[in-house]
């Protein structure tokens, strides 16, 4: 089962996260989401863990709890959805965009000729 984990201190690391989990069951994988730029925690992560019994239960019993000095969120991951590209829900081709978000260099553009 994979667990969603919001609202984590941004000095958490993967093995503290894998640590408070495994009271609740075997845990295969926990991961700390980290910012490229600035390598600290996003404040939320993702455990993965074997039994699915275990997992519910560490929802049930971890969601609100105090987690150094902070009120964690703990639910089951959702699937990633799918990103949209289309611009938000405006029309490109009444712009005379090619309808595929964002292609301002096409034979309608203005710097046609520089690039």
């Amino acid at each position: 089962m994979n667990i969603y984990v919001a609202n984590l201190s941004f000095d958490l690391r993967d093995e503290d996260l894998k640590e408070f989990f495994t009271p609740y069951g075997e845990v295969s994988s926990a991961k700390v989401i980290m910012d490229k730029i600035t390598s600290r925690s996003r404040g939320f992560g993702f455990v993965e863990m074997t039994d699915d019994a275990a997992g519910q239960k560490a929802i049930a019993e971890l969601d609100g709890k105090t987690f150094q000095d902070r009120a964690i969120k703990v639910n089951e991951a959702k699937p990633k959805e799918e990103k949209s590209y289309g611009g938000g829900g405006r029309d490109r081709d009444s712009r005379g965009g090619s309808g595929g978000g964002g292609n301002y260099n096409n034979a309608n553009s203005y710097n046609k000729n520089r690039y």
